[in-house]
């Protein structure tokens, strides 16, 4: 199979890395890639990742068999309704259930009819209504905006001061443009955060591998919010017991409920839970992978991962068993000086030859360049240092000394992904 993969972040890398070891795979694209994808793939040159119509000539003139976006902007903005048209089959939702990721109103609204838990909630699309009601309520609240905003649309507000100087920068600034026109306000959940990911053909759905983000940029959970600095696989905060409160009370109403709606849901469907008292609540939705959690999640897949899409986009997951190894996994994410705000580039990177002698470690590049033999960076996280072992404790050791050997000008990272775990185990 031909197959073209949309992104150039660290999940895009993990799932390049785990298509080339399919049998069926002939021929691997990526756009617009990065670094270290460029050593696995062939990255078209000129092609935006934003330009829907260059992508489908592009497919039409490789024949391209099967078209994988990564992050939610293509999908939400509908990839697949356009590829689709032309017979170049997407593996994802469309637009409309893509939704449940591009609009907060939209998720919520669902969940209300699929009697999912989640925070109650109010919609507000002025800045006076939703200050008033800010003013009358109370902090601490959270407040989202309603649209895609590159992970930085969601403040949680423990003062009054916050959450207005929050609403004003949506309403009045407008920093976030469209995405700001609505905001949803609800009350702040208790607990712990766990993400939960499946795979479905919208009539079975299969669980990957649990893991847990961390998506502060700080260790101990402090600083700003940032698009996730490291994760670890599995997570052992969700039990059995809990699994099944998820599927149950979460995955199953949803997508029951998209299907009636005549909407059936096909690809990956991301729960970004609160676990308070053993009970699951949802944050957010997502319409794809997480990342950096596909970066643990996915070095622990056992089988052919290409043969698992197609048997989806088929319809035929029933038949198939998704299997995950009994090693644990962590990555630390390598972020770029001023991450998640204004950042620097074109810092050369070292240390990435020591770390290809390692036992169970894969650097998932992310925010980088490659420039003949040498590496630069290019993003905001720029590399996701993941490491196997037989146990947590173990993979995180191993993270942390890959981590060790690789420098680049202003690198910062988390000393602490995991560490959260220890607890339950």
């Amino acid at each position: 199979m031909r197959v073209l993969v949309l992104g150039g972040g660290g999940r895009e890398h993990a799932l390049c890395y785990l298509l080339t070891q399919s049998p069926l795979l002939t021929k691997l694209y990526c756009i617009p890639g990065n670094g270290g994808i460029s050593e696995i793939a062939t990255i078209p040159e000129g092609i935006s990742i934003k330009d829907f119509e260059s992508i489908k000539q592009f497919c039409i003139k490789e024949k391209i068999d099967l078209v994988i976006p990564g992050p939610e902007e293509p999908l939400v903005k509908g990839i697949r309704d356009h590829l689709e048209k032309e017979g170049i089959v997407v593996f994802g939702p469309e637009a409309f259930e893509a939704n449940l990721e591009g609009s907060k109103v939209f998720a919520k609204s669902i969940m209300e009819r699929a009697g999912v838990p989640t925070a109650s909630y109010k919609v507000f699309d002025n800045y006076e209504e939703a200050l008033s009601y800010v003013i009358k309520t109370g902090p601490p609240l959270v407040i989202k905006a309603d649209g895609l905003c590159a992970g930085k649309g969601v403040s949680v507000c423990k003062t009054l001061d916050e959450a207005q100087d929050f609403l004003k920068k949506i309403f009045i600034e407008k920093i976030f443009g469209e995405a700001g026109s609505r905001v949803v306000i609800e009350e702040m959940l208790e607990g712990e955060e766990a993400s939960y990911i499946v795979i479905t053909d919208g009539e079975t759905f299969k669980a990957f591998p649990t893991s847990q983000d961390h998506k502060r940029l700080l260790d101990d959970d402090e600083g700003p919010n940032t698009g996730g600095m490291g994760a670890y696989s599995p997570a052992p905060l969700i039990t059995e017991d809990l699994k099944a409160k998820i599927e149950e009370k979460i995955i199953l109403p949803i997508l029951r409920t998209l299907k009636e709606e005549g909407h059936p849901y096909r690809g990956f469907l991301y729960a970004g839970l609160m676990i308070h008292n053993g009970e699951p609540y949802v944050l957010e939705f997502n319409c794809r992978l997480g990342d950096p959690e596909a970066q643990a999640i996915l070095v622990r897949m056992e089988g052919d991962f290409l043969d698992l899409i197609v048997n989806t986009i088929e319809g035929k997951l029933a038949s198939c068993e998704l299997k995950e190894r009994k090693e644990a996994a962590t990555c630390v994410v390598m972020a770029s000086k001023g991450y998640p705000f204004t950042y620097e580039k074109g810092k050369e990177i070292t240390g990435l030859e020591k770390v290809k002698n390692l036992k169970d470690v894969i650097v998932f590049h992310a925010g980088t360049k490659k420039e003949k033999d040498r590496y630069f960076t290019s993003g905001g996280r720029v590399l996701g240092v993941t490491a196997v072992g037989e146990d947590l404790p173990t993979s995180i050791k191993r993270a942390y000394e890959a981590v060790s050997l690789i420098h680049f000008e202003g690198a910062h990272f988390r000393k602490d992904i995991g560490k959260k775990a220890y607890k339950y185990l």
